[in-house]
């Protein structure tokens, strides 16, 4: 009985969330309950939730989470301020008379979006509602636009400086130094959120690459599917290119590379980067006349809903891990884990699988605190790279929220979509992209030097 209460405590989570109740509530409240259940038949241990109030504290003051406001901020700000919309317009300018040219300005803009925001909804929603009419009218086939919307918006899973690896990074170096002291190393090595971004740069841009490449065949293969924008007369001259891509490309381009550039060069921290990026954000808001009080109040608005979310979230994982640790269900991982025959390839093909089912009920933040944490030190005391599994789980998380039929991306797309796009369009336009990532994950399998590298080159 004691052997099964920890996988019972999750799966009465799971089905509490799926019923519809808030994510940090369920989290906390279910596993209260569970520990005043066991508590009462004397089968947990009531110290570990004596344990909370520190555990909360140490999130409430890690300097590290601070990174997360303010990357909510630059990207509601950049977002609010039109930026993205002004981008894709001169995008297009950029690409016109390229076969499958607005499908192309649409992945460098969606990529560019995701980066800022970091949130997957906040730039599928935006990137349909700015991005998917014009398509539409300019003879887009409707599978292929939806798939090109849904597939860049999940980018802001990998593409620096994300929320999403800001998280991840936080709880991988923590099972790094667990999966350390576990193997009886008291001097345990660390990495950093900066180690995950720079895992994350090549990756990132081969997925980018790759999106742009099979739009760029379909365009080439069946023109009728993704038709090259015509020049108009007004257009006619190659110095409006220049004065596109100048106007367009530079600003985000350059507070990008601001914010990333400071953190691999060792220059500032995450938390220092990430408020450079919301100043820059705010200067470039205000270099377009669109710094308005009415703006400011939305973004800070904004940013303090979805920090309150991310903190909630925090507290009700870190009761929901004292607990099920109380139950003895990290042994219980474990055990399972190292029982599995072919060693560390199984059990890593396993948790992948396991993670991949959960995106489709979970979000990635849940996932990355209630996960993670548990199978983490078991995998990298396998002899896992800390930062190659960290890549891996974001792919993997990315490629969960775009497959159909449960992927988040999918229905935040068909939330904004216009009625004559149906849903099975959607569907079948998200299935390319979906193989794409699965293949980029078999070649980091195969090849986790493409991660490793430009971490390791930096800290050289």
């Amino acid at each position: 009985m004691e052997i099964a209460l920890p996988i019972v405590l999750f799966a009465a989570i799971c089905l509490v969330l799926m019923m519809g109740y808030p994510v940090a509530l369920s989290l906390a409240g279910v596993s209260l309950i569970f520990a005043g259940i066991g508590s009462v038949t004397g089968v947990f241990d009531s110290a570990f939730i004596s344990l909370i109030p520190n555990r909360i504290y140490g999130i409430l003051i890690n300097q590290n989470l601070y990174a997360v406001p303010l990357f909510v901020f630059m990207g509601a700000m950049l977002e609010k301020s039109k930026i993205a919309e002004d981008l894709l317009s001169n995008m297009a300018i950029v690409f016109r008379g390229v076969p499958g040219g607005l499908g192309l300005s649409v992945v460098l803009v969606g990529m560019l979006l995701a980066a800022s925001t970091g949130i997957v909804g906040a730039t599928v929603v935006t990137m349909g509602i700015l991005s998917l009419p014009t398509m539409i009218k300019a003879g887009y086939k409707p599978s292929l636009a939806a798939g090109t919307l849904c597939a860049t918006g999940t980018l802001g899973q990998i593409i620096p400086p994300s929320i999403c690896l800001v998280l991840l990074g936080e709880v991988m170096s923590n099972a790094y130094q667990q999966s350390q002291l576990n193997s009886g190393n008291f001097a345990p090595d660390f990495i950093s959120i900066g180690d995950l971004f720079a895992g994350a740069i090549v990756p990132g841009l081969i997925l980018v690459f790759s999106y742009a490449a099979y739009i760029f065949a379909i365009a080439i293969l069946r023109p009728s599917d993704a038709p090259a924008m015509e020049k108009s007369e007004a257009e006619a001259e190659d110095v409006s290119v220049i004065f596109a891509l100048i106007k367009g490309l530079l600003p985000p381009v350059f507070l990008m590379i601001a914010v990333l550039g400071s953190i691999l060069s060792g220059l500032a921290t995450p938390t220092e980067a990430a408020s450079v990026g919301a100043f820059g954000a705010m200067f470039l808001t205000l270099l377009r006349g669109g710094l308005t009080f009415k703006v400011l109040h939305d973004v800070s608005i904004e940013t303090m809903r979805v920090t309150s979310m991310v903190y909630l979230i925090l507290v009700g994982a870190s009761i929901f891990s004292s607990v099920f640790r109380g139950f003895g269900g990290d042994e219980l991982v474990e055990s399972l884990l190292l029982g599995l025959p072919g060693g560390a390839f199984t059990a890593m093909l396993v948790v992948m699988l396991l993670i991949f089912l959960l995106g489709f009920i979970l979000d990635f933040i849940e996932i990355t605190f209630m996960i993670v944490p548990l199978v983490g030190p078991i995998l990298l005391g396998m002899g896992l790279d800390p930062i190659w599994l960290g890549i891996m789980i974001a792919i993997n998380l990315q490629t969960s929220f775009l497959t159909p039929p449960f992927g988040f991306s999918l229905f935040y797309l068909r939330s904004v979509a216009p009625a004559e796009i149906k849903t099975s369009d959607i569907y079948r336009g998200a299935v390319p992209f979906v193989i794409l990532q699965l293949l980029l994950l078999c070649a980091l399998a195969v090849q986790p030097a493409i991660v490793t590298w430009l971490p390791e080159l930096l800290r050289n």
